[in-house]
Parts: C-alpha cells; sequence; structure tokens
C-alpha cells in the first residue's frame, strides 16, 4: 500500500508539473519578473543578451528629438528589415546566370507575397543607406566626433562603407540588364588606375586596375564568377562584417559615455523644466574602470552622477521602438507605391545606354565622365583621408554637443552651402557647355585631364573655402564645418545631374523627353 500510494503521489505530481511547465518555462527565460522599479528596471537592461549594450541609465539630453532625430536606429532598423527580407527570398533565389533571372521573376510574379517582400528589401536597403548618411552628417554637425569618440567616427566611416558595399553588391543579383550594365560601371571604375599607368606606359608591368577589377569580378567581364562573388559578398561576408563593426560601435558609445552632449546641458534642461538642479552626491562617484583593461585613462562615466538620467527601460526602449515602427512603416508604405525594377534579361551584346550605378554612385559616375581616375579613385580616397583625420585634426571643444556648434557655426554653415551649390553648379555648367581640355586640344596629354578636370577643380575650390573659414575664424572646426558642408552640397548636385539630365552617351538632356529617338 505505500508504494500506490507513492506511486499516485508521484503521478499527481507530475501532472502538476505538467501543468505548471508554461508558468515555469516563463519563469526560467525571464527569471526577474516583470521590473517595476529603477532597480529592477536596471537588472532587465544589465542581464539582457540583446540589450546589455546600453547603458542601465539614460542621458534626458540623450531622449531629445532634435538630439539624434532617432536616425542610427532608423539605419539599425533598416538592416533588420533587409536582413529579415534578405533570408526570406534566398528560399527561392538562385546565383546562377541560366537561373538568376528566371528566379527573381518567380519571386516577383509567381510567389505569394514574393513581390512585397522583394520591394521591402530593395526599399529598406535604400532607406539603410539614406539613414546612415544623414547620421553621419548629425555626428559632424554636433561635433560628436570629438574626444574620447575618435574611433567611434571611424568605425562609423566603416559601416558607412560596408552600408554601400552591402547595397552595390545587391544590385547584381537580378541579372537583369539595369544590374549587369551598372556593375559593368562599377567594373570600370575599379580598373580606372589604368588610367594612370596607360599614360605612363607602364600597364603591362604594374597593372593594379586590372587587378582590382580581378579581385572584383573573378574574371575580366561580368560573368558567373562576379555572380556567385557578388552573392557571397552580399549574404554572408558583408553582413558578418556589418553586425561586428555594429557590436563595436553600440559598445564604444555606451564606453564612450554615451551620446555627446554639451558641457552645460543639465543647466540648459533645468532652464526647460523649470527645476533647480541639485547634486544626487555630496561627493563626486568613485568610478574607475578603464576602457577594455589596455586603454590608459578612464571613461567619461568617472566623476559623474546619476542626475538628469532615467532609467533606459522603459523610456529609451520605448523611443527606440517607435522609430523601429516609423522605419518599418515608412519601408511599408514605399513597396505599397513603387515596385522593385526588373528590366530584360542581361545581355553583354546589347548595352544599356545610358548605363547609369546606384543612385548614391551617381555623383561619382558624373565625375568618372570626366576623369575615370580621379572620379572614382582619387577625389573619393581624398575624401575619406579627410573625414578620417577630422577628429584627429579638430581637438577643440566649443560647441560639442550642439547643433552646428564651434566658431562659425549656423551661418558658416549656410554660407558653405551656398558657396558649395553654387561652385558645383557653375563648374558643372562650364563644363557642359564649353567642355574641357580634351575638346580645346585633343592631342593633350591624358596625365593633364587627370590633374585638372571638373572634378579637381571643384575639389580645389571648396579647400580654399575651407582654408579661408579656418582663418577666418581661427579654427579648425570651422574649416571642417565649411568643407563637410561643401562636399555634401557638391554630392547632392553631381547626383541630381547623374540621376536626371544625363541621357544616351551621357550627354546633358533637360529632360528625358528630349532624349533622341530611333
Amino acid at each position: 500500500m505505500p508504494l500506490a500510494t507513492e506511486q499516485k503521489d508521484a503521478l499527481q505530481k507530475f501532472r502538476e508539473n505538467l501543468r505548471e511547465a508554461p508558468r515555469r518555462l516563463l519563469e526560467t527565460a525571464f527569471r526577474g519578473g516583470p521590473p517595476t522599479t529603477d532597480r529592477t528596471r536596471s537588472t532587465f537592461v544589465f542581464g539582457n543578451v540583446f540589450l546589455h549594450l546600453h547603458s542601465v541609465r539614460t542621458h534626458r539630453w540623450s531622449l531629445r528629438w532634435l538630439t539624434t532625430a532617432g536616425l542610427g536606429m532608423a539605419t539599425l532598423a533598416a538592416f533588420l528589415i533587409t536582413l529579415v527580407t534578405g533570408v526570406l527570398l534566398m528560399f527561392y533565389y538562385k546565383p546562377y546566370p541560366d537561373a538568376a533571372y528566371e528566379s527573381i521573376k518567380d519571386i516577383h510574379f509567381v510567389v505569394p507575397t514574393g513581390r512585397f517582400i522583394r520591394n521591402i528589401h530593395r526599399w529598406a536597403a535604400n532607406v539603410m543607406v539614406i539613414a546612415v548618411i544623414l547620421h553621419m552628417a548629425r555626428v559632424f554637425y554636433t561635433a560628436a566626433y570629438r574626444k574620447p569618440r575618435e574611433y567611434n567616427w571611424l568605425i562609423g566611416m566603416g559601416l558607412l562603407a560596408v552600408t554601400l558595399a552591402l547595397s552595390f553588391t545587391g544590385y547584381l543579383l537580378p541579372w537583369d540588364q539595369l544590374a549587369y550594365w551598372a556593375i559593368t560601371i562599377g567594373a570600370n571604375i575599379a580598373q580606372s588606375p589604368r588610367e594612370i599607368t596607360d599614360a605612363l606606359g607602364i600597364t603591362d608591368h604594374f597593372d593594379p586596375g586590372g587587378l582590382q577589377r580581378l579581385l572584383l569580378l573573378g574574371s575580366d567581364t561580368v560573368g558567373a564568377e562576379a555572380l556567385i562573388r557578388f552573392y557571397l559578398l552580399h549574404v554572408m561576408l558583408l553582413p558578418l562584417a556589418l553586425a561586428a563593426l555594429l557590436a563595436v560601435h553600440f559598445w564604444r558609445v555606451r564606453k564612450d559615455g554615451g551620446l555627446a552632449r554639451p558641457a552645460d546641458a543639465d543647466a540648459i534642461l533645468a532652464r526647460e523644466r523649470h527645476e533647480e538642479t541639485y547634486p544626487v552626491f555630496t561627493e563626486l562617484p568613485q568610478k574607475t574602470y578603464h576602457l577594455a583593461a589596455i586603454v590608459r585613462g578612464r571613461t567619461p562615466a568617472v566623476g559623474r552622477g546619476p542626475e538628469n538620467t532615467v532609467p533606459s527601460m522603459p523610456h529609451l526602449f520605448y523611443a527606440e521602438l517607435g522609430v523601429l515602427m516609423v522605419t518599418v512603416v515608412i519601408c511599408l508604405a514605399l513597396s505599397l507605391l513603387w515596385d522593385a525594377p526588373l528590366k530584360e534579361l542581361a545581355n553583354p551584346n546589347v548595352p544599356e545606354n545610358p548605363a547609369k550605378a546606384p543612385w548614391y554612385f551617381l555623383g561619382l559616375q558624373e565625375m568618372v565622365s570626366f576623369s575615370a581616375f580621379m572620379g572614382g579613385i582619387g577625389i573619393p580616397a581624398i575624401v575619406l583621408i579627410g573625414l578620417g583625420l577630422i577628429p584627429y585634426l579638430d581637438r577643440e571643444s566649443e560647441g560639442t554637443g550642439h547643433w552646428f556648434g564651434g566658431p562659425g557655426g549656423w551661418p558658416l554653415v549656410r554660407f558653405s552651402m551656398i558657396f558649395g551649390f553654387s561652385a558645383a553648379v557653375l563648374i558643372e555648367a562650364f563644363a557642359i557647355r564649353f567642355g574641357w581640355l580634351r575638346e580645346w586640344f585633343p592631342d593633350i596629354h591624358q596625365l593633364v585631364i587627370t590633374a585638372f578636370n571638373p572634378g579637381t577643380v571643384l575639389t580645389a575650390a571648396y579647400a580654399a573655402f575651407s582654408i579661408w573659414a579656418m582663418r577666418r575664424y581661427n579654427s579648425t572646426r570651422a574649416g571642417a564645418l565649411a568643407l563637410f558642408t561643401c562636399f555634401l552640397c557638391g554630392f547632392v548636385v553631381l547626383t541630381v545631374i547623374g540621376t536626371y539630365f544625363r541621357g544616351p552617351n551621357w550627354e546633358f538632356f533637360w529632360s528625358p523627353a528630349d532624349w533622341p529617338v530611333h
């Protein structure tokens, strides 16, 4: 009898455990339960594998809409959307020239919701490119690249490069005429150092342009090797690189003291909230941890108390969730309004005229039309080196955390916009109306064209304006403000001309209706 009782108890206990299994499952997954106090909210953030990159508390300045406009989170949200939709597309896509185009047609016309998912994937990629450019501009104009955030600025530049590479490698995958000839243009830009080596007569012995083209395509032409290479880069290597850079980027934001803010941020917030601030601690907190244990010095958190901070859970996470939802809505709306393009099957014997690169490279293509090397390699390299050096050349502190902060401020940025737009329009108008050196002197040496073309003239004009601003305000920051603004304006002007005013043979037309008809 005792044995029967024990068996009955065991069975009864088994049934009870079975009924309680769902509750226990939740308890083991979320051990702390719903956070209801500041301490449990902090523990919720600190102990969560996905959230612990955040600080447990967030300064009120960082939550202001004007501080970031949510651009960093919008970039991450767009990346997550492309990641999810890209994985879904992989179920049907076949990365072989004989099957790629047909598989895209199946996705577009046959697979249930396939067109919608492809549209979202494409538009989210474009939203990601725009958001990351605007995010970089926001960081620059608030001087958030300054000490101790110099390294994170470089990581951000890496994220911009990987984002553009991700979008560019995805361009070839539909294997239609648009993709094929756009990638052909990209390969020609990679090969542009031959403009120099050919002029010097050393290409047979030293051919970095040919090597770059071979590395990009895996062959001399855009074919099966290029398609599988772009596919591997697009779905595996570049997403892994982006995820690694994002992790370091977020981690450094936290370790560098959160988002940059003005030195008088607490006083400004107190005036806005009409409250009197007072120290939480009678003595400064004694935090002493270093960064990664190998970097000399201490993090900006040392010496700071929790004044004017709020728990990240829920304030920061609700804000991030809001930006995520807005980004999803924008991508959905664009996907419902415009389909991702799909032209005829790629045909190497029938070139597109005009063949245009993706929109974010059309500014480069406009400069490439004057000099392949300077437009495709020289000037972009100068811009990247200049951007990378900015935080190490600007060692000032005035204006950090303020929009357009620093000597000159908004009036200088406004004047730089006028100069940047005017210079780009005037130089382009002159080259389009009167031609350039090759038209005037047909036998002129190619090296002269490479050194003196509309792109280099525009770059020199921007550099001269930056030097003027630096001397006018006796400030490196003022020179950087002028130069960065000018290049942004030049990028916009050249992109608009390349997108809307260039037709067959890259001739200038006021409207596509004026294109010659055969």
